[in-house]
């Protein structure tokens, strides 16, 4: 499918991602200005998640899909929900009710078990893939997106230790190595799509 069809059959990939990134800084942004509550911001937040279905259809009918390719998007589309459902569980949960030490531990696994998934599908999905070149994108895909972790790890945590910046949780590698490995995948579009 050319360029030109891609365009009349709907939006691009990047137009959802694009769009998915814009809500969730909205929804991030009206949740620390204390424009909407905790779980209100959870809503959302599940909500946005469902711009992620269009996103991986408009990928999957341009001209670099695969099998491999399709499944892997339904394995981390899956794992995403779950993410978010996890945590949103386990937030839940953690604030409104007295937990053991055990129980808190057993709760905080919620949202890690899918984020497993996430990386098994990476895994699966570059040992099913059998082209060469969808292979290599993914994987240069991916070291961007390392990339991306480790130079913002390595700089914030370097302005947290001289107490310039408030302290982040460890969590946020996931979403960011997402994100620099969505921007790569977009940077390294074949070249006139």
């Amino acid at each position: 499918m050319s360029a030109q069809e891609t365009a009349r059959s709907g939006r691009s990939p990047g137009f959802w991602a694009g769009l998915y990134l814009a809500v969730v800084a909205m929804i991030g942004a009206l949740k620390i200005t204390d424009a909407i509550n905790g779980p209100t911001g959870f809503i959302l937040m599940a909500a946005s998640c469902g711009l992620l279905i269009p996103m991986v259809r408009a990928q999957n009918r341009g001209d670099c899909s695969s099998a491999a390719t399709l499944a892997y998007n339904k394995r981390v589309i899956a794992s995403s929900f779950g993410y978010v459902l996890g945590l949103g569980l386990a937030i839940t949960v953690w604030r409104n009710y007295e937990l053991s030490a055990p129980a808190v531990f057993a709760i905080s696994l919620l949202p890690v078990l899918p984020t497993f998934g996430i990386i098994w599908a990476m895994a699966r999905y570059l040992s099913d893939e059998t082209d060469e070149y969808l292979r290599h994108r993914t994987i240069m895909a991916s070291i961007h997106g390392l990339g991306l972790v480790l130079s913002v790890g390595i700089l914030w945590g370097f302005l947290e230790m001289f107490e310039l910046v408030p302290h982040v949780w460890a969590w946020w590698v996931l979403p960011a190595w997402a994100i620099g490995t969505g921007l790569s995948n977009l940077w390294q579009k074949v070249p006139g799509e």
